[in-house]
Order: C-alpha cells, then structure tokens, then sequence
C-alpha cells in the first residue's frame, strides 16, 4: 500500500505534459525511449528538430538562389547545372547515412549505445575516404564535366570556378550527411538541428556578402555562393565532431570506440551499396531531366532551377517527418516491437500528408508571385511559376510515398526503395518526360508534368509493398 501511494505522489508531483514543454524537450534535445510510450510524442519530439532542420536547409536553397538570381540567366543555370552534379556527391553521402543511421538505431533500440558508437566511427571512417577521393576528382575536371552537362559557351564563362570549388570542397557536405545520420539514428535530432542551422545560417550570411563584395571582401560573382557554402559546411562538420566527442545524449564517441572494425565496415557496405544504388537511381533521375531541359535554352533551365529551389523548400521539412518515421523503425525493431514500427509509419505518413498538401495549396495559389521574388525576367518567371503550380499538385502523393520509402530504409530493407526508385523514375518518369518533351508540343512542361506523373506511382507502388511486411524481418 505505500509502495502505491509512493507511485502516485510521483505522478501526480511530476509536471503535466504540454505541447509547449513537449515543443521545448523537441528542439533543446532531451533523453527519451522511443521504444515505449505514446508514438505520437515519439514522433513529435524526433520531428520537431528534423523539420526544423531542413526548414533552414529549404532557406539556404532559396536564399542561395535568390542572390545568384540577381546575376542573371546564366549564372542561375550555373547553380543548376553544378547543383545536378553535386546530386552524384550528395547520393553517395545518402546511401551511407542509410546505413549509419539504421545500425546506430537498431543499436540504440537493442540498448547498446557502445555498438552504436562504433557503427558512427566506421560511418565517418568511410565518409572520409570516399569524399577525400571525389573533390580530387570533381575539382580537377569542373570545366570538363560542365561541358558534359550541355553548359553554353556563356555558362563555362561564368561558372567553371563555381563548379570547380563546389566539387572541390563537397566533402564538407558529405560528412554532415553521415555525421548527422548518426544523430538521427540515435535519436539526437535536436544536435543534428543545431549542426545544420550553424552551418547553413553561415552560408546564408556569408552568401552576399562574397557575391557582392560587401565592405572588405572581394566581389566574387557566383564563386563567392560556392565558397561561402564550403565554408560554412566546413564549419558545420567541426562543431559535428567535438558534439560527438563530448556526447549527444544518446550517442557518444570516446577513444575506445575510434578503431576501424572490418566486418562491421562490410555490413554497413553492403547495406549503404543497395542504399546509395537506391538514391543514385533517384537521383540521377533528375540529372536526366536537367539533360532534358537544358536543350531548350538557358531561360528554360533558369526557370526549371528556381522552382526546384522553391519546390525544396517545402519538400526538404517534409523528409523531417520521413527521418522520425524511419528512427522509430529502426528502434522498435531493435527492441523487437514491429507493431509499434507500422504503427508509427502510419502516422508519419498521415502527419506528412496534412503538412505537404497544405504548402501545395499555398504554391498552386500563390506561385507567380513567389517566382517574382526570384526573378524579373518574364520568360524565366514563366516556366518557374508553371514548374511550381504543377509539381505542387502532386505533394500529399509525394509525402505519402516517401514516408513509407525512408520506413523501409529505417528498417535495414534498402533493396525494396532502390527497386521502387528504379522503376518509378528511370523506367517510368524518364522515357514519360522524353517522350512528352520530344514528341508532342508540350515543351520543357513536359519535365514538370513527368515530376507529377512519378509522385501517383510512387505513392501507389510503395503502399503496396509496405503493406506486405516482409521489412519486419530484416536484420541489420
């Protein structure tokens, strides 16, 4: 009988949960079993800062855009171009948080915050090597691989030393990737927000002043994005890497854990190697499409880079709620729950449906102005404001699909997104949009309409599979 009296004068001392302290907990970071209690806070305190990240991560993309914009058509479709071979670094670097992300979660959940640990150093470990070798690559061949992507003769002019720094300097954005996996997977989404915001507050600040030449600095033109961006990134993976050191909360690297293990290297290859295959598959899709588009000039790709731009800033908040929905996977099956992993599938899904269809409604209401603010030349504003209108209607089909991708991903099952990718956007959205572009008079809207077509399947295929469950029994 005291024992009981004691249980509930601890109940009723400790402070009644609000939205607001739930707010709170979300974005200061707090220490909290996502294998247990209500899913809906579970989810709410991992999306919170997962949204908020990328929230600034949507403002980089539009303030980047926005300041490039003021140098004209062909400094814009420099971004675009160069922002398209960046895809291939950014894949890679996705691939391999996959695969960070769903051991340090499975680890967390299977409460063994030292094998986590471990899971996050040979993450970083490959992280280093394989970027090491791309900016080499990329910063020794800038010229020649925007020849490759059909730049004008203007373009080249304008932004070889563009690409050359972005491609240079890209593995900064590839260890945030993997660094910021690992909190995610360890449920310290709030030190990953902190990452991101300090990097990119960074970029957005120092962007005009390089592109101008404000006060002191040299007026750089489009370099002066690229080398604001690296720094900033730069910056980011340091502040990354003494968190880690000092621990997270749930997840902390001491000199114990910094030593390289080969059969969990393996594992973690394999699984990143069907991951990265998955979003190169996606992601190269877009280079497609960029390869499209830019035969039909540089005002076409111009407009086509500002909507995009546009269109990241409400889809990258929207992967937020697709990171929790796959950190609540990978822990409730660490902690042998598969219900408690659909359940929570569910209703991030439904979260993510209600938040991307409401910015749809926004852009399809209010695109030509939202372009305006980018852009004052009628034809460039022209084929953003269509871009915008027409991938904007397909939002709530987006973010129910891609919620159930990242859940596989969360799950270890990257084998099942990779071939849903690969026939929704290579066997499907590519030929639909050549076809369409090529064979009809629909123009360069027949990359938009291709977009919208893709985000019907994707949403019908990956329900189906999902349904099935055989992710429940992957091992990771």
């Amino acid at each position: 009988m005291s024992q009981e009296l004691d249980l509930q004068t601890s109940a009723d001392a400790a402070p009644a949960r609000t939205t607001w302290s739930d707010l709170r907990d979300s974005v200061r970071g707090t220490r909290h079993d996502y294998t247990s209690g209500s899913i809906e806070r579970a989810i709410f305190l991992l999306a919170v800062p997962m949204v908020l990240e990328m929230v600034m991560e949507s403002l980089f993309a539009v303030s980047d855009v926005f300041w490039v914009g003021r140098l004209g058509p062909d400094a814009v479709a420099t971004v675009g171009l160069t922002e398209s071979m960046m895809i291939i670094v950014y894949t890679l670097a996705v691939g391999l948080s996959i695969a960070v992300s769903a051991t340090v979660a499975r680890r967390i959940g299977e409460k063994n915050p030292d094998g986590a640990a471990r899971a996050a150093v040979q993450g970083i470990a490959m992280a280093a090597l394989v970027s090491g070798t791309l900016a080499a690559i990329g910063a020794a061949y800038a010229p020649a691989l925007l020849r490759v992507m059909g730049a004008s003769p203007e373009v080249l002019s304008t932004g070889a030393r563009f690409t050359r720094v972005m491609l240079g300097g890209s593995s900064t954005a590839f260890l945030l990737f993997i660094i910021n996996g690992a909190f995610r997977g360890a449920g310290d989404a709030a030190v990953s927000m902190r990452v991101l915001w300090l990097s990119n507050a960074i970029n957005i600040v120092l962007g005009p002043i390089l592109i101008f030449g404000v006060g002191p600095f040299p007026r750089m033109g489009v370099t002066g994005a690229a080398v604001a961006t690296t720094i900033g990134r730069g910056i980011g993976v340091l502040f990354a890497l003494s968190r880690l050191a000092r621990g997270s909360g749930h997840l902390a690297v001491g000199r114990r854990h910094v030593v390289l293990d080969p059969a969990l290297m393996a594992r973690m290859i394999r699984m990143s190697g069907s991951g990265t295959f998955q979003v190169l598959v996606g992601s190269m899709s877009w280079i497609g499409l960029v390869r499209i588009m830019a035969g039909f000039g540089s005002v076409a790709m111009a407009g086509y880079t500002i909507a995009i731009r546009i269109i990241l800033f409400a889809l990258l908040p929207a992967w937020g709620l697709g990171n929790a929905a796959a950190t609540m996977v990978g822990q409730s099956l660490g902690a042998k729950n598969p219900d408690r992993a659909e359940k929570s599938v569910w209703t991030a899904a439904k979260l993510n449906v209600a938040f991307l269809g409401s910015m749809g409604v926004l852009f399809l209401i209010f695109a030509r102005v939202i372009v305006s603010a980018f852009t004052k030349d009628a034809g460039v504003a022209d084929v953003a404001t269509f871009g915008l209108r027409t991938v904007a209607a397909g939002f709530p089909l987006f973010a129910f699909g891609m919620v159930l991708t990242q859940a596989f991903n969360g799950a270890g099952d990257t084998w099942t997104p990779t071939k849903i990718n690969l026939g929704v956007f290579w066997l499907f959205e590519i030929p639909f949009a050549w076809i369409l572009a090529g064979q009809t008079g629909v123009g360069y809207r027949a990359i938009f309409i291709a977009v919208l077509a893709a985000y019907a399947v994707l949403a019908g295929v990956s329900s189906v599979l999902f349904r099935r469950g055989s992710w429940k029994l992957k091992h990771v």
